[in-house]
């Protein structure tokens, strides 16, 4: 899912920029410092799941888990995976310096996407917590790699068969992403509820409630 350097055209690693800066700045705002190790492992998780990654013409495909990163992080996922990705720039030499912008927006957004979309019914009953999870899981996957390929169609049109060729190569992803993360959030529902934004912010609530 990382774009290379000298691929994307100038405009679209400024959109990118701008947009990553902005969601960055939103995600530290929206930072709990009490669970700020929680971002900091996530970040971790990201990091070691995509650098296993094959490359398909000027990206690659690997794990992302960025549904789960979305459920359990909201806005906190971008600042999240963007210092997972300048960490594989760094090290590894994944992507780029002046694709940070854009490859932050292509995995994050959608973990934000998720996150308003799925959230709510995490804490439903297990059926409806498995459907959730697995379709918060495959759908951030998909999205992702619809992002990649609006942004390679964006710098030039003749992109467009290898951005069909990235979306169709994450079709196998979306399956296997969608089974770890129910798996994830099933295990975590039960053993540390309080991890999700979601229920911590039905608990503030009902505490104001009864305050009041």
């Amino acid at each position: 899912m990382h774009i290379s350097e000298g691929v994307l055209s100038g405009p679209v690693l400024i959109s990118g920029g701008i947009i990553a800066a902005t969601g960055t700045y939103i995600g530290l705002k929206n930072i709990d410092l009490e669970h700020i190790a929680n971002v900091g492992i996530l970040s971790a998780t990201f990091f070691v799941a995509s650098l296993i990654h094959i490359n398909i013409g000027p990206s690659s495909v690997h794990l992302i888990l960025n549904g789960i990163i979305g459920l359990l992080l909201g806005w906190a996922a971008i600042p999240a995976i963007l210092v997972a990705l300048i960490l594989q720039t760094v090290f590894f030499q994944f992507g780029g310096i002046t694709v940070l912008g854009i490859n932050t927006i292509i995995m994050a957004a959608p973990a934000i996407i998720g996150y308003y979309l799925f959230s709510p019914f995490v804490f439903s009953s297990r059926t409806v917590t498995t459907a959730t999870a697995f379709v918060c899981g495959a759908l951030a996957v998909f999205l992702s790699a619809l992002l990649m390929a609006m942004s390679l169609m964006f710098t030039e049109e003749n992109f467009l068969e290898v951005s069909a060729l990235v979306v169709t190569s994450h079709l196998p992803v979306m399956v296997v992403e969608g089974i770890i993360t129910v798996f994830c959030i099933s295990f975590l529902k039960k053993v540390r509820p309080e991890i999700f934004p979601s229920y911590r912010q039905q608990h503030k609530s009902l505490n104001s409630q009864f305050s009041t």
